[in-house]
C-alpha cells in the first residue's frame, strides 16, 4: 500500500522536528519517510465517514476483569462483551495487557507483546473484529524489568539513553508529583551507581523523550497497535512526559509537541485513529490538551465524577451546574471522554478551583464514612495533599447501611444517567455496570488503595448475580444497558450535537441536547435530591404531557410543571 505525504505534511512535520529534535532534522525526516514507505502490512485503515456519532460509548476495563475455568481472560471478557453488551457499548478499551511488573499493568515489561496470562494477540484481534478497542500507550515510564531498563543497567544501546538520570543534588522542588513516593531512585550499573528519574514509583522509570530514538520506538509502538485493530490511543500520564530541570516538568510545551507531532502523522497514516490523554490536573490544565483543535481529539472531563459525586452527597447542583455552564464548545474534531469512574480512583485535583477546601473535605468524610480510603500527593512546600478517592462509584453513593435499597441504586443511576446526557463520548468502567462494591479483600490483599475497585469477577459468579432477581447488581445492569441502547438510537446524544444548561433550582440538574440536524430535542432532567422536585414543564419543552424516552412512559403536566420523584431522571421529549 502507497501512502502520501503532501509536502504541506512534510513541512508540518519539519516544523514539529525543528521543536523537539532540532540537531539533524533532515535524518529524523527521512527515519519518518522509511516508516510512511513500510506502513500498510497487516494495518487495517477505515474509511472516516465520521469521527464520531450517538452510538459511541467506551467500556473501560482489565482484559482479566473476568475469570474463566476454560479459557483464556481475553475470550472470557469478549464472550462475556457479545452476550451482553452488543448494541450498549460500541468500543471497549482494554487496559494494559501487556506484560508487567507492578501498578496492575502501567509498569510494561514489553509493549509489543500480550501478557500470556490475558491470551495473545490472535485474542485482541477477535475482540476486534466485534467491538472498537482502545489501547493504552504508557508514554512516560516503564517497568525496570524492560529489555529497554536491562540495557540501561548493562550499558548497551539503544537502552543505555532511553531514561533519564539526574543528580541527587539537583534542586528538583519545582517538580510537580502525583506521589509521596522518591522522584529519583538509584540503580547499581556497570558504569557505577545512577539516580534514576522516577515520578510514579521506583519500578516505574521514566523514559527519555528528549531523544528521537524514543519518539520513534513508540511510534513503531502506535502502529504495531493500529494494526491489531486500535480505534483510540489512550496516552497514559502524558502531562509529565518531558523533563526540564528548574521546571514543574508538568505540561511542557515539548509535551504537547509531541502530542501534536503523533496526532499529525495518524492524520496522514491512519486518519480513523483517534488521541485521547489522560492528564489528572486541575480542568483549565487539562482542557489545554485540545490544543487549538490540532492535539488530542479527546480528553477525559476529569472534573465531572467528583462533583457529580459532591452534588449527589450534598442534594445541591449549584457548583456542579457552574462549572457545566463554564465548558468552552470546542472545534468539530474534539470532544469530552466523559465518565464517573474508572481503575484508578476519583481524582480531586480537578476540582481546584471549583470547589472550595471545605467541600473537598466533606467529600472525604463521605468517602471514608463509606469505607473508602484516600491518596496523597506531594507538594513542592513538602506537605501532602489528596490526591485522589479509591472508593468504587456505587459505594461512593449508596447508603452505608442499605448498600442495595432502591433509593441506593437510584442516586448511582443519577451519576451514570448524568454522564450519558453530556455533550462528549461516554465511557463506563466494568464496575459501575455491574455495580461493584468496595473490594476491601483486595486492598487488604495487595496494601495498594487502589486495589479497591479492581476486583475480578469470576465468569460463573457474575452470571449468577445478573441472572439473581434480589442483587442490585442485577439491577443497575439491566438499567444501564438499557439506557445505553437507547441512547444510541437517539440523535441528540451525537458528541457534537448542542448542549444547553438550564436553570431549575439546586436540588436539578437539567440538560438540553438538539441533534445536528435541528430534528430532535431531549431535555435530560435530573433529579439529585430525597424529595420531589417541580420542574416547570416550558423549562422541559413541554405544553402538554411528554415521553419519556428512557422508558417509553408518558409524562403528565399538571399545573405546567412536572414532578421528578426523588433520585428521578427522565429524557424528555414531545408526545407524537
Amino acid at each position: 500500500m502507497h501512502i502520501e505525504v503532501s509536502h504541506d505534511d512534510m513541512q508540518r512535520f519539519r516544523r514539529r522536528l525543528m521543536t523537539l529534535y532540532p540537531d539533524h532534522v533532515d535524518a529524523h525526516l527521512e527515519r519518518l519517510r522509511m516508516v510512511f514507505g513500510r506502513y500498510g502490512v497487516g494495518v487495517k485503515i477505515r474509511p472516516v465517514e465520521q469521527r464520531w456519532n450517538e452510538k459511541d460509548v467506551s467500556l473501560i476495563t482489565y482484559a482479566d476483569i473476568v475469570q474463566s475455568d476454560e479459557c483464556a481472560p481475553l475470550i472470557a471478557l469478549h464472550r462475556f462483551a457479545s452476550e451482553h453488551l452488543t448494541g450498549a457499548i460500541k468500543s471497549v478499551h482494554l487496559l494494559p495487557f501487556y506484560p508487567w511488573t507492578s501498578d496492575d499493568g502501567f509498569s510494561v515489561v514489553d509493549y509489543r507483546q500480550v501478557h500470556p496470562d490475558y491470551g495473545d494477540w490472535k485474542h485482541v484481534d477477535g475482540f476486534g473484529e466485534d467491538f472498537d478497542l482502545m489501547f493504552d500507550v504508557v508514554l512516560n515510564h516503564c517497568s525496570t524489568s524492560s529489555n529497554w531498563f536491562r540495557q540501561f543497567i548493562q550499558g548497551n544501546l539503544p537502552g543505555r539513553e532511553y531514561f533519564v538520570e539526574e543528580s541527587p543534588d539537583t534542586d528538583l522542588s519545582q517538580v510537580v508529583r502525583p506521589r509521596t513516593s522518591p522522584l529519583l531512585t538509584q540503580f547499581h550499573t556497570r558504569r557505577g551507581d545512577a539516580h534514576v528519574w522516577t515520578t510514579f514509583s521506583a519500578d516505574q522509570v521514566d523514559l527519555n523523550w528528549r531523544n528521537p530514538d524514543v519518539f520513534f520506538e513508540f511510534l513503531d509502538i502506535f502502529l504495531l497497535y493500529i494494526s491489531h485493530g486500535a480505534r483510540i490511543l489512550r496516552l497514559d500520564a502524558v502531562a509529565f512526559l518531558w523533563k526540564k530541570v528548574g521546571t514543574s516538568c508538568l505540561h511542557l510545551r515539548q509535551t504537547h509537541e509531541v502530542i501534536k507531532f503523533f496526532r499529525d502523522i495518524f492524520a496522514v497514516l491512519a486518519p480513523h485513529v483517534l488521541v485521547l490523554t489522560e492528564t489528572n490536573v486541575p480542568h483549565e490544565e487539562n482542557i489545554s490538551y485540545f490544543g487549538d483543535g490540532d492535539e488530542a481529539h479527546m480528553v477525559y472531563n476529569f472534573s465531572l465524577p467528583p462533583l457529580l459525586l459532591h452534588a449527589l452527597l450534598r442534594g445541591d447542583t449549584s457548583e456542579l451546574v457552574k462549572w457545566a455552564n463554564s465548558l468552552p464548545v470546542l472545534p468539530g474534531n474534539c470532544t469530552f471522554f466523559n465518565f464517573t469512574a474508572s481503575h484508578d480512583g476519583i481524582g480531586v485535583r480537578p476540582l481546584q478551583g471549583i470547589l472550595p477546601r471545605e467541600e473537598l473535605d466533606f467529600i472525604v468524610g463521605e468517602v471514608e464514612r463509606r469505607g473508602g480510603h484516600v491518596s496523597s500527593k506531594s507538594n513542592p512546600d513538602g506537605s501532602t495533599s489528596p490526591y485522589e478517592l479509591n472508593i468504587t462509584y456505587y459505594s461512593a453513593l449508596a447508603d452505608p447501611d442499605a448498600l442495595e435499597s432502591e433509593d441506593s441504586q437510584d442516586r448511582f443511576m443519577v451519576s451514570q444517567l448524568a454522564t450519558l446526557a453530556m455533550r462528549g463520548m461516554p465511557a463506563v468502567y466494568f464496575h459501575s455496570l455491574t455495580a461493584t462494591l468496595n473490594h476491601l479483600e483486595g486492598v487488604e490483599e495487595t496494601g495498594a488503595n487502589r486495589s479497591i475497585n479492581r476486583r475480578k469477577w469470576h465468569e460463573r459468579e457474575l452470571d449468577e448475580v445478573l441472572k439473581a432477581d434480589d442483587t442490585h447488581h442485577r439491577a443497575i445492569f439491566n438499567r444501564y444497558t438499557d439506557a445505553l441502547r437507547r441512547r444510541g438510537k437517539l440523535k441528540a446524544f451525537h458528541p457534537n450535537a448542542g448542549m444547553e444548561i438550564i436553570d431549575v433550582g439546586k436540588g436539578g440538574l437539567l440538560i438540553k441536547r438538539v441533534s445536528l440536524d435541528q430534528k430532535m430535542v431531549i431535555h435530560c432532567a435530573h433529579n439529585f435530591r430525597d424529595r420531589d422536585l417541580v420542574v416547570d414543564a416550558e423549562k422541559v419543552g413541554l405544553e402538554k404531557d411528554g415521553v419519556d424516552l428512557l422508558t417509553d412512559q408518558i409524562v403528565p403536566v399538571r399545573n405546567a410543571t412536572i414532578t421528578l420523584k426523588p433520585y428521578e431522571v427522565r429524557w424528555l421529549s414531545r408526545a407524537g
